[in-house]
């Protein structure tokens, strides 16, 4: 497309206040959007202009996609940025942005579309030497046909949302008697969350660790920033992370990163995009792509020394990125803070130091809204290793101040405090086991 000098920034929170912030290094105008309810927001304040998009509800405001490339046209942007969440893995909404002239900072809506739909994914994955968990091969129908699948495969399963993600659309079963439950409510959630009722069944793998890879493309050069794990999460949302991962080898890492690069390049992929695994023992199988930017993207930034998002917009809408190789180096560790209670927001410290930083939409004086995410701050440490990166996230997390709302500070730093966490041998139950001292 060549050089843009204007982006809008389709989102709100900490995450457009993080794309405003390269934007500036770079040299190009922002143009923030915001519902009534965050009519005082940090990105409001931050960008260059703002444009009200509509009533506090998502639906009315964040996720309609007319007023948003309209608001695009009307400032004159050359681009949108979709930021996480929303509309940033919507092939609709990057189709619409294209054909209004703009350029969307993402990969083309035919990948989109592709890795969207979670049975295509395995299959294209599978194309490309990344073994899946054993499970249906489409999408299945009928309670009959389920419970014979489900006969095969052998119990636990879970049922998963074709077109799903962030936990939505997702059932887990242990007992045949309690299958056609579970099946409906995963289709009426897939229904509601992602205007498609359809869902496929998986093996269920009981305590896993999640492993995700962060790359970068630009139709010319593929890029693999390390691995991030996921692995302390509650109800499928994540709750820290952290790069390396103490759970992969070196042989396992090289042939995720073959098979992920191969895969990347044969769609002819554009910008920042994930590919998550779940690894059992030396075994690992492919589980989806998200094909945006995530939220944790921050500790691969640390141990790359490489801005994501810099490189995003180069390889969607300029020349391309600046980089054609990269190294990994230490050892980072992200604690999503979030809210417990909306509010207004009467003290805040953040904590400093070499390797310390703290990505948030907050100010004093600010609101918390009670519509959107809960996450309103990510902290993030980075040192030589994972105890010097542990001691340092413990130190920050007793500096950090946050007045004026409840937030989940206090459990995240009883985590990273704890003995089983430290010792970097735990799966996707941890916190489960974590509440329950059951370890």
């Amino acid at each position: 497309m060549g050089q843009v000098s204007k982006i809008l920034i389709a989102n709100r929170g900490e995450i457009a206040v993080r794309v405003i912030r390269t934007c500036r290094e770079m040299g190009i105008q922002t143009v923030a959007v915001y519902s009534t309810a965050d009519k005082g927001g940090l990105h409001v304040r931050m960008a260059d202009e703002a444009v009200c998009v509509g009533p506090p509800p998502s639906k009315d405001s964040y996720l309609v996609q007319r007023n948003l490339v309209a608001a695009a046209v009307k400032t004159n942007c050359d681009a949108i940025h979709p930021g996480v969440g929303f509309l940033s893995e919507n092939a609709s909404f990057a189709r619409f942005v294209r054909g209004q002239g703009l350029c969307f900072i993402g990969p083309s809506p035919e990948a989109i579309e592709l890795l969207g739909d979670k049975v295509r994914a395995r299959e294209t994955a599978q194309k490309f030497g990344l073994p899946v968990t054993p499970g249906t091969k489409a999408a299945v129908a009928d309670t009959d046909d389920v419970e014979k699948i489900v006969e095969e495969l052998g119990l636990p399963v879970i049922i998963k949302a074709t077109a799903g993600g962030g936990g939505k659309g997702m059932r887990i079963v242990h007992k045949m008697s309690e299958l056609a439950e579970n099946l409906a409510v995963a289709r009426r959630e897939a229904e509601a969350n992602f205007n498609d009722d359809r869902v496929f069944i998986e093996r269920f793998i009981e305590n896993p660790r999640h492993v995700e890879l962060q790359l970068l493309s630009d139709g010319k050069a593929t890029l693999v920033l390390g691995e991030r794990d996921c692995s302390v999460q509650r109800n499928h949302q994540k709750l820290i992370e952290e790069s390396p991962s103490s759970g992969v080898t070196d042989k396992m890492r090289g042939i995720m990163k073959e098979g992920a690069v191969r895969m990347f390049r044969d769609l002819d992929y554009r910008g920042a995009g994930t590919i998550e695994f779940l690894v059992e023992g030396d075994k690992f199988y492919f589980m989806e792509v998200n094909a945006r930017i995530q939220v944790e993207h921050p500790v691969s930034e640390f141990v790359s020394g490489v801005d994501i998002v810099r490189q995003q917009i180069l390889a969607c809408a300029e020349s391309g990125m600046e980089i054609d190789a990269v190294s990994m180096k230490g050892w980072a560790i992200e604690c999503r803070i979030n809210a417990l209670s909306p509010g207004k927001i009467t003290s805040l410290y953040v904590p400093g130091g070499p390797g310390v930083r703290f990505d948030t939409f907050l100010y004093e004086t600010c609101t918390v809204p009670p519509y959107y995410d809960a996450m309103v701050g990510k902290l993030i440490v980075y040192a030589p290793d994972r105890p010097q990166a542990l001691a340092k996230m413990e130190r920050a997390l007793g500096e950090l101040v946050i007045e004026g709302i409840k937030t989940n500070q206090a459990e995240q730093l009883r985590i990273v405090r704890d003995d089983v966490f430290r010792s970097g041998r735990f799966g996707v139950s941890f916190i489960e086991r974590f509440e329950s001292g059951n370890f």
